[in-house]
């Protein structure tokens, strides 16, 4: 299996390096592994939805 940088998945899914790391310590990534300080990320993982904001947001 090949694996990508966390800035390689930044630059593939239009998001900021620091949030796919923050991603992947929140195991929203399957198979995201962590060597020392570096994630490696599959190459064929897709980018989690973004689950911080509710845009159907009824009162």
């Amino acid at each position: 299996m090949d694996y990508m940088t966390a800035k390689e998945a930044a630059e593939k899914w239009a998001i900021t390096p620091r949030r796919v790391q923050v991603l992947c310590a929140q195991r929203k990534i399957p198979g995201a592994i962590r060597f020392g300080v570096t994630w490696a990320i599959p190459n064929d993982a897709v980018k989690p939805k973004d689950g911080r904001y509710n845009k159907n947001k009824t009162e």
